[in-house]
């Protein structure tokens, strides 16, 4: 790369020379990429950027350390930047930033491979290999990619919508401890919500673990045998260990349409099962009785924090069985449960389907770019 062009950086500021407000943001490295915390005049800035060098339109500017490699394009916009640890390759007209954008989300930067290097260095984005080909032919691809891009953002944009309006509605059609009524209701519903305690919503289990010693305990194709780790969604459908049939009669199951809710460690992470699963000793279940599955699901969310209250700060976090069993909430009767439940259901399929949506593009992104690159 260095045949095309040379690294350049803003002329340094000094600590003294940065405000807490103002017109021209000042990135350093810390918030590259994000919000400013830092500001200089716009005497100092015009000055600078008159008189040193500066990016132009277009630039693609490089984090030199921390998350080394990262790249923001700049648009013109009013902003200075850190020197030597934000920097651009100031290079001739051979070379389109449209195609260096994508290259840049697959270069492998010469010196740092295999290394714990923390820090780019100029010989490093100098020295590293780029095969061009013809302008017209880095056009195409550049464009190809820049759509591929916009698509992702713009499905990164509709999943951050669809997870605001569920968090709207949890805070709307849930009542909180104050309240017996929640802001927004369904029609033809008017009766108070009832507090209650968990361990009268159904049956409360606390899971145990088989002995890993024991293999005939475990095997590829028995029930999922559940641990912390393996709830990370909302809906959980599989897990990393299954459990034989002995294994089954050595443990802690479930029927579907339980929730499972940490307990220890990473306290109130929940989500719903869809199939029967054994689950261990840091997992409580509850296996509702007349109630909504569905509802109690979105209504868990609040228990996390009264479970990281009831824990208090420790560094190992534990809350055991009776005091999950006692922890209040509110419910409405079984038939605003099952039309609240319903719609979250819908809610979360569309927010799973749209993350999907997200994953396909990247794939098909990444696969794009291992292929249209030498």
């Amino acid at each position: 790369m260095g045949d095309f062009g040379n690294v350049q950086m803003n002329k340094r500021i000094f600590k003294s020379q940065t405000l807490d407000s103002g017109d021209v943001p000042f990135y350093k490295i810390g918030t590259f990429g994000k919000k400013a915390d830092a500001y200089i005049s716009s005497e100092l800035y015009e000055e600078y950027r008159n008189k040193y060098p500066y990016p132009k339109d277009g630039d693609l500017l490089i984090s030199a350390s921390g998350s080394i490699g990262k790249i923001v394009e700049y648009k013109g916009q009013r902003a200075y930047y850190q020197d030597s640890n934000i920097v651009w390759l100031d290079h001739d007209n051979r070379i389109l930033n449209l195609f260096l954008k994508a290259f840049f989300q697959i270069v492998k930067w010469n010196g740092t491979e295999g290394s714990t290097i923390k820090r780019l260095y100029n010989k490093n984005i100098l020295n590293t290999e780029i095969i061009l080909p013809k302008i017209k032919e880095q056009t195409a691809i550049g464009k190809l990619i820049e759509k591929f891009d916009y698509l992702i953002t713009l499905q990164q944009r509709k999943l951050e919508q669809l997870k605001q309006l569920k968090k709207a509605l949890l805070q709307q059609l849930f009542v909180d401890k104050n309240s017996k009524l929640p802001i927004l209701r369904f029609k033809n519903f008017n009766g108070d919500w009832k507090k209650r305690k968990l361990r009268e919503l159904g049956k409360i289990v606390t899971g145990n673990t088989p002995k890993t010693s024991q293999i005939e305990n475990y095997n590829n194709n028995g029930i999922p045998w559940i641990t912390p780790t393996d709830i990370y969604s909302t809906y959980t459908t599989n897990s990393s260990k299954h459990l034989s049939n002995i294994g089954k009669e050595r443990a802690r199951v479930a029927p579907a349409n339980s929730l499972l809710i940490t307990c220890i460690a990473s306290i109130g992470k929940n989500t719903l099962i869809f199939q029967e699963s054994a689950f261990n000793q840091q997992i409580n279940a509850l296996i509702p009785h007349n109630n909504d599955s569905s509802f109690l699901l979105a209504e868990s969310n609040k228990w996390s924090q009264i479970m990281t209250n009831l824990a208090g700060q420790t560094s190992m976090q534990i809350i055991n069985k009776k005091d999950f069993s006692e922890i209040l909430t509110e419910i409405p009767d079984l038939s605003e449960q099952k039309i609240i439940g319903s719609l979250f259901t819908k809610l979360n399929l569309f927010i799973t389907l749209q993350q999907s949506k997200i994953d396909q593009l990247t794939i098909l992104k990444k696969y794009l770019l291992q292929k249209l690159f030498i």
